[in-house]
């Protein structure tokens, strides 16, 4: 999504400069001609991701909108600008809650090198509270991101289920998101802080599920060289989730009854019974009631497990939230991968959007973060997502035409064969020598090594020309083979 930053500044001029400079960078741009308009652009709930803000205004001067701001609870960084550099007066603003200031008039680049620094604190802030919540065993049901219809049920379904200790039973598509459902569940109820043990039911060995959940006693089988607790009584105090719970052997569904019955565990070898205090939250993509009529499951843990039923929705329900989790990922991944990537782009947004993402959530955040790691422009763009480029089709579509070349490489290899060489032949040739297409990935590797000939391995040029990201010239270049006498790198 793009950026949105709000410039405030009395001078007219400045505004107009300043607006120009960004936009040509990719943001958006909104005004406000002194501090009282800056507060109600905010009141209001337009976006603003970043301020600019001068300090030296008629009526609210840039210290008392910025005091202002802070009182308000508005968080979005803050850089100021000045005429003058006196040192108490850019004191005063760090003070007051700027993240950086620089001195009228600064060059473009200035300007917006300071914005992508701090949208880069903003990143590594937010990530460092999203994993402090994580680990601290507090996420809650504002964390989630989503304000679809049924994002927004799931979320006031969980938050009632949360208030008692009542077993939750999360359903859905494998990758909707059902372990974060479940700390969410954990993070907002009384058992906050306190352990939250998440188990994989089904990525457990047959022969050690009953050790891993209920603990052993020393030498009370071959190998068992130490005592181990067990998940449950890792779990005393908090919660337990039970992640593909559908999976487990029908002996250890015996004993898993009667831990949630009886509040007690029996680990291997032990002598008596262990009294432990756990929530139960499980969560399956398979159908349970199915199950108990095969016989793959007891009915008696199915209804106990299935109190609270909380169905997690998939990604091609929530379309609309898709945005949102982008932004997400991005911020995320450019903490962890280093990257600035500023967002996406809105062809970029629509083309995600349009895709109808089988594997949910999970393929979305894998798909975001490869895009993140090959990127070398401000903004995601389609190109970096070779492969649902020629596959999103629109929400309403039943089926799925044949993916068609990449546009830009389709339109530069018709541009080739249209230009006036002065040879025989188009220097990039469409069809072959019984006039069949050849194939696209032959097509394709011509024309780059005829754009690679033509701008005389200005590698920099040549992408642009094709209109694909370097870094994916770079990959189309290794994988074909092509060869490279680069007199530029850049």
């Amino acid at each position: 999504m793009t950026k949105t930053v709000l410039v405030v500044d009395d001078d007219p001029t400045q505004r107009r400069l300043i607006q120009a400079v960004l936009e040509r960078d990719g943001f958006a741009v909104a005004h406000a001609e002194g501090g009282d308009a800056a507060i109600a652009h905010l009141t209001s709930g337009a976006p603003a991701d970043v301020i600019l803000l001068d300090l030296v205004m008629p009526g609210l001067t840039g210290q008392e909108t910025l005091k202002e701001m802070r009182a308000r609870g508005f968080t979005q960084p803050v850089i100021v600008l000045t005429a003058s550099g006196g040192v108490d007066t850019v004191v005063k603003a760090m003070q007051a809650g700027a993240a950086d200031f620089f001195i009228k008039p600064a060059s473009p680049e200035r300007i917006t090198v300071s914005i992508r620094n701090v949208l880069s604190m903003g990143d590594l802030k937010g990530e460092v509270e999203r994993l402090t919540k994580r680990a601290g065993g507090k996420t809650t049901f504002a964390d989630l991101i989503g304000a679809s219809p049924v994002m927004t049920m799931v979320k006031r379904m969980g938050e009632r289920a949360a208030k008692s200790a009542i077993p939750v039973l999360i359903t859905g598509e494998s990758g909707v998101g059902k372990e974060l459902i479940a700390r969410a569940v954990h993070g907002s109820s009384d058992r906050a802080g306190k352990p939250f043990v998440a188990v994989n039911c089904g990525a457990i060995p047959e022969n050690l599920v009953e050790s891993i959940l209920f603990g052993h006693e020393k030498g009370s089988f071959t190998g068992a060289s130490d005592k181990h607790l067990g998940k449950f009584k890792e779990a005393d105090g908090g919660t337990l989730f039970l992640d593909e719970v559908g999976e487990l052997p029908l002996d250890v569904q015996v004993k898993l009854l009667r831990a949630l019955q009886e509040g007690e565990i029996d680990p291997i070898g032990s002598k008596r019974s262990l009294k432990v205090d756990v929530r139960i939250v499980s969560a399956t993509n398979r159908d349970l009631q199915q199950a108990v009529s095969a016989g793959h499951f007891r009915e008696d843990l199915y209804y106990r497990l299935n109190v609270f039923p909380l169905e997690a929705p998939s990604l091609r329900e929530r379309r609309e939230d898709i945005p949102a989790l982008v932004e997400a990922f991005i911020r995320r991944f450019n903490v962890e991968e280093g990257k600035r990537v500023i967002g996406a782009s809105p062809e970029t947004l629509q083309l995600l959007t349009a895709f109808d993402w089988p594997g949910n959530v999970r393929q979305l955040e894998n798909t975001v973060y490869r895009a993140i790691v090959l990127a070398d422009a401000p903004y995601l763009q389609p190109y970096d997502f070779p492969a649902i480029s020629g596959l999103a089709a629109p929400v309403e579509a039943v089926s799925t035409p044949p993916a068609p070349p990449p546009a830009a490489l389709l339109q530069a290899a018709h541009a080739a064969m249209a230009a006036p060489t002065g040879a025989a032949e188009a220097p990039v040739r469409i069809l072959d020598d019984r006039g069949h297409l050849r194939t696209l990935e032959d097509i394709e590797r011509d024309l780059i090594q005829h754009a690679i000939d033509v701008y005389a391995g200005h590698m920099s040029e040549v992408a642009r020309r094709l209109g694909i990201g370097r870094s994916t010239l770079y990959r189309k270049v290794r994988e074909q083979g092509i060869e490279v006498d680069m007199k530029e790198a850049g």
